[in-house]
């Protein structure tokens, strides 16, 4: 008896029974398929966080708003500001019992021209990248190198790094004005110790060159407990195995310093020196309180320079002075963004 077998055939269909062949993704139903699978896959996945995240998506949503309305909305508005020419006389504003419409225009990219094309942008921006890039290298040198000397099993180290640290706990605007009565010329007590030496006094914030090295003073004096703090924190975290070994195979302090200590703090480092980059960028109270930007706006950084055109120039310049805060953000983020680059073509993931 023979029996017909049909595993494993498929009877091919004939050439005008209207029959495809055509795989999937081939012809517009396939690739109609394709693309709602993809978005609901995509939806199921998102779907699938939401109900397995949502206790921290509940904790995460309240302060996404908070920064979105705090950050945010005067960020847009900045950025709008920016492109229109906003002054003090034609804002919205209530003189008594008279409300007073806003009255100023749209006028594009105007004030970013005119920014770029003045030299008063350059020559802030010049010595602006000079004041960070100064007080961010002598704060990590400083901040490295007494870590390095706290991190060693010394008599009083805890005193140490408590006194270290001190100067971060001051708010800022009481140790600024401490310094600027050290600096007073007549008075104050460095010229008093320097008039001791048979020394002439200094014109600390009077001369355009002191002044400069005062400010950057001052910041580095802020700036380094926190150096301090970060770099005691990686140096603690490298395995003391290594410098044993080093020890044992006749490596010496610069060595083991050059070969251990530097790669076990580069990624500490890295971000370390990024914020701080940014925050000297931007670090108004030092200038301000202590200088003003002065002596003949020698000392005048880019975020001072906006704060005088809108709050202290009359009459105040809201539209440029908001151009010049965009102008700030368009730098630190593209220095942000090459910075990291570097970074990962250094092996640095970050």
């Amino acid at each position: 008896m023979a029996v017909e077998t049909t595993t494993g055939s498929r009877p091919a269909p004939a050439a005008g029974d209207g029959g495809s062949t055509a795989g999937p993704g081939r012809g517009s139903g396939g690739g109609d398929a394709d693309r709602t699978g993809r978005k609901s896959g995509a939806s199921g996945r998102l779907g699938r966080a939401v109900s397995r995240y949502w206790y921290a998506w509940a904790m995460v949503a309240p302060v996404v708003g908070v920064i979105g309305v705090i950050v945010g909305y005067p960020l847009l508005r900045g950025v709008y500001l920016s492109l229109t020419d906003a002054d003090e006389a034609n804002v919205e504003r209530v003189i008594g019992v008279n409300h007073l419409p806003a009255t100023y225009k749209f006028t594009g990219l105007d004030n970013y021209v005119s920014i770029l094309g003045d030299s008063v942008f350059w020559d802030r921006l010049g010595w602006t990248v000079v004041w960070t890039a100064g007080c961010v290298g002598v704060t990590f040198v400083l901040g490295l190198t007494l870590a390095v000397m706290l991190n060693r099993q010394v008599r009083g180290r805890s005193f140490y790094r408590i006194g270290m640290i001190v100067p971060w706990g001051i708010p800022a605007f009481v140790s600024v004005f401490a310094w600027k009565m050290l600096f007073n010329e007549k008075n104050g007590l460095l010229n008093q110790v320097l008039d001791g030496g048979g020394i002439d006094a200094v014109p600390w914030l009077g001369d355009p060159f002191w002044a400069k090295v005062a400010v950057i003073a001052v910041n580095v004096w802020l700036g380094v407990p926190f150096m301090i703090v970060a770099m005691l924190g990686a140096l603690q975290g490298i395995p003391g195995e290594l410098y044993e070994a080093a020890e044992m195979d006749g490596a010496g302090p610069w060595q083991r310093f050059r070969n251990i200590t530097l790669p076990g703090l580069r990624a500490v480092s890295s971000t370390v020196v990024l914020l701080s980059t940014i925050w000297t960028f931007n670090m108004f109270p030092v200038i301000y309180l202590l200088t003003r930007g002065g002596p003949e706006d020698s000392t005048e950084i880019l975020v001072t320079y906006a704060f005088r055109l809108s709050f202290i120039n009359s009459p105040r310049d809201f539209a440029t002075s908001a151009a010049w805060g965009v102008l700030i953000l368009v730098l630190l983020s593209l220095f942000t963004v090459v910075y990291r680059r570097a970074l990962r073509r250094q092996g640095e993931v970050w």
